[in-house]
C-alpha cells in the first residue's frame, strides 16, 4: 500500500533522528519484515476461539485490544487492512514496526511506557473516538516477557470501551531466542489458534486501576494457556469467517 504524501513527510522526519547507517537498516528492516509476513501470512490455518462472555465475533470495532508482543507477527497478518491503531515505541525498532504495520493498512501511534506515553494514549483515545479499534503489545516495547502494562486500561477509563485480551499460539514456528519475548516467526502452513478473552469494562470513575489490571493479566493469562494447550487440534475448534 503506496505510503501518502503526509505519511512519507513523517516517515522522512523521523528518520532524521537516525544516523545514515540507521536509516540504511531502517529500510531494509521495513522491506525485509513486510515480505516476510506478506509471504507466510497466507498459508497460516487460522482458527478463532472466544471466551464465554466475550465479543460477538472475531473483530469488533471500537474496542481495545492487548496481546502479548511476541505473537505480532499473525495478529498482524489477521487483523490487517481494518484500520486498526496501534502503540509502537518511538524507538529505532519501533520505527520499522510501524512502518511494516502501516503497509497492512494500521495506523501506528507513537507512544510507549518509556517514551511519549502520554502522547500515545491521546492518540489511541482520537483513534477510538473515531469508531476504530485499538490494539497494544502489552508487554512491549522491552518486557518482562509476558507482565501486562496498564496503558490499556487508562484507556478504557477514559474512552469507555471494552479491553479484548486475544493471543495466538502457532503449531510451528521459529523462536528468536535471544529477544527478550522470544518472538516467534511461524512455520509455513502451521495451524494459528486465536482465543480471545470475555470483554473487561473500566468504569470512568474507576479509582484504583490495580485491580483492572490484574484482570487484564488475568484474560491474557487464560488466553494464552488456552491457545497453547489447543492449538495442535485447532481444525476441529473452530473456523475464521
Amino acid at each position: 500500500m503506496p505510503a501518502s504524501a503526509p505519511e512519507q513527510t513523517a516517515d522522512l522526519a523521523r528518520e532524521l533522528r537516525f544516523t545514515r547507517w540507521q536509516r540504511i537498516l531502517l529500510r531494509l528492516a521495513t522491506w525485509a519484515g513486510y515480505l516476510l509476513i506478506r509471504l507466510l501470512g497466507p498459508t497460516l490455518r487460522y482458527r478463532i476461539s472466544i471466551e464465554e462472555g466475550g465479543p460477538p465475533d472475531w473483530y469488533v470495532s471500537p474496542a481495545i485490544y492487548p496481546f502479548w508482543h511476541r505473537c505480532l507477527i499473525p495478529a498482524c497478518f489477521l487483523w490487517r487492512q481494518k484500520k486498526i491503531a496501534v502503540l509502537t515505541s518511538q524507538s529505532f525498532d519501533g520505527e520499522y514496526i510501524a512502518r511494516i504495520l502501516g503497509k497492512f493498512g494500521y495506523s501506528p501511534i507513537r507512544g510507549s511506557s518509556t517514551r511519549g506515553g502520554a502522547r500515545g494514549l491521546l492518540g489511541m483515545q482520537r483513534e477510538l473516538e473515531s469508531g476504530r479499534a485499538v490494539a497494544f503489545t502489552i508487554d512491549g516495547p522491552k518486557g518482562p516477557m509476558y507482565v501486562a502494562k496498564s496503558g490499556p486500561v487508562l484507556l478504557a477509563r477514559m474512552t469507555a470501551q471494552p479491553i479484548v485480551c486475544f493471543h495466538v499460539a502457532l503449531a510451528k514456528f521459529w523462536v528468536l531466542s535471544k529477544s527478550w519475548d522470544h518472538f516467534m516467526i511461524p512455520k509455513p502452513f502451521s495451524r494459528a489458534l486465536v482465543r480471545l478473552s470475555k470483554l473487561i469494562h473500566v468504569p470512568g470513575d474507576a479509582g484504583e486501576l490495580d485491580r483492572y489490571r490484574d484482570e487484564v493479566q488475568a484474560a491474557l493469562d487464560r488466553a494464552r494457556e488456552y491457545a497453547e494447550a489447543n492449538v495442535s487440534r485447532a481444525e476441529s475448534v473452530g473456523q475464521m469467517p
